[in-house]
């Protein structure tokens, strides 16, 4: 990318008036950057679950981890890469054109199930599978203590998904949240249950 690409990138950004797609045009521009330098990136988190409603829960900022290689980035690589998007701050948290971006180190997966892919204004932005985002918030709410944002971020995902808005495995969720590295099914199974029950659509844990 040229520095004038950069430049119009960056006020294109800035001048969004939608949050969520300014969110999803910077991450696509971050990725687009680092993925010059052969990293991939991966959106996680708040940010993830963003893209995945379409902006119903909005986080605020951008949250990257590293995909691949899996190896943390080196410190003047992140610094010299973010400064040429115009970033202030670092060395994991800079603002971007009116944003937050925090690149939080390799990214830690479990489930079996593949990154997604969205399609974006400046190239490819990988954001973590759903199925791994979901159990992950689950387990947030409720470890080691009651987190009302957290369930907030799980619901918000679970909405879409028992709408159908977005495909999800629900075997590999379940599979995923009953591993010793989660040990939350029950907790997983009542919160569809509920969700579903407002959504009026049938739990995919219900007996057939």
């Amino acid at each position: 990318m040229t520095q004038e690409f950069i430049n119009a990138a960056i006020t294109e950004i800035r001048r969004d008036p939608d949050p969520a797609l300014k969110a999803q045009k910077l991450a696509s521009l971050c990725s687009a950057a680092f993925r010059e330098r052969g990293i991939e990136l991966v959106v996680v988190g708040g940010s993830a679950i963003e893209f995945y409603t379409e902006g119903a829960y909005l986080s605020g900022d951008v949250d990257l981890c590293v995909l691949r290689p899996e190896r943390p980035i080196p410190l003047r690589l992140r610094q010299e890469v973010m400064a040429g998007l115009g970033a202030e701050g670092g060395p994991r948290s800079w603002e971007v054109a009116g944003l937050f971006v925090d690149l939080l180190g390799v990214v830690e997966k479990e489930a079996r199930t593949n990154v997604r892919q969205i399609e974006a204004p400046y190239g490819l932005v990988n954001v973590i599978d759903p199925e791994e985002l979901l159990v992950e918030r689950v387990l947030v709410s409720v470890y080691p203590a009651p987190s009302a944002p957290a369930r907030a971020c799980a619901r918000e995902l679970l909405v879409v998904a028992l709408a159908g808005a977005l495909q999800v495995d629900w075997g590999e969720i379940r599979r995923l949240a009953e591993s010793g590295d989660y040990q939350i099914f029950d907790e997983l199974q009542q919160l569809v249950r509920e969700v579903a029950r407002e959504l009026k659509v049938s739990s995919p844990y219900d007996p057939a």
